[in-house]
């Protein structure tokens, strides 16, 4: 298992990879925002856990984080740092992290929550459409972005399946109303546009790359990030 240590102090980068290590794992360090930004890029895919620190020296690892969870919402992000108060806390777990360490920790504590982490990543499977960095649960009817739950309406959800299992493709007033309502719904009716602009709201979230995109003319899409 790859993991990417994102912390600026080198006697704790050095105590992180050397232990990784000696459990199996692959260790990989970023001293810095920037530098973990671009490793994120660069090994996009094979990742497979992040700890990452907050306080670093030419950012904040909240940005890593949010660079992080708009493109991949199933990497699992264990937050190491001194910043012990409870809305940082809150804060790290809304932004998408999975869990949070604050320093100093016990190594073996450490481990325990990675395989724990790894264990419940969200991972796709056959009750899950995803696109990008947005995730629905088909049972729960509940839909993730960046790590944040979203609550839908029966309709909300049941457009933004219709969206999700066509991705890319250009929908038709006409085919969303027949999908999503029924074929005797009144035709005329702006309902397919309210509803849209309801999911919208929810899932075009401030900071994260707008998803549903309208084509004049011609409908409404969902973009794949």
């Amino acid at each position: 298992m790859h993991v990417l240590v994102v912390e600026d102090d080198e006697r704790i980068t050095s105590f992180l990879a050397k232990g990784l290590q000696a459990e199996g794992y692959v260790a990989t360090v970023a001293a810095g925002a920037g530098e973990a930004v671009a490793l994120l890029e660069t090994l996009r895919g094979e990742v497979d856990l992040v700890l990452l620190d907050l306080g670093l020296p030419d950012g904040s690892g909240e940005d890593v984080l949010r660079h992080l969870r708009r493109r991949d919402a199933h990497v699992p992000v264990i937050i190491l740092t001194a910043r012990g108060d409870l809305p940082d806390k809150v804060r790290g777990l809304d932004l998408g992290a999975n869990d949070y360490m604050t320093k100093p920790f016990a190594f073996e504590e450490l481990l325990a929550r990675i395989r724990a982490a790894v264990r419940s990543g969200a991972q796709p499977t056959a009750t899950e459409l995803v696109v990008g960095d947005l995730r629905l649960d088909l049972l729960s009817k509940v839909a993730w972005r960046g790590g944040r739950r979203i609550e839908l309406a029966p309709r909300e959800w049941a457009l933004l399946e219709l969206f999700m299992r066509n991705p890319t493709h250009v929908l038709s007033r006409s085919r969303i109303l027949n999908q999503v309502w029924d074929l005797g719904f009144d035709p005329g009716s702006n309902v397919v546009d309210v509803y849209v602009g309801y999911l919208r709201r929810k899932i075009n979230r401030p900071g994260l790359e707008p998803l549903i995109q309208t084509v004049r003319g011609a409908g409404y899409r969902l973009l794949a990030p």
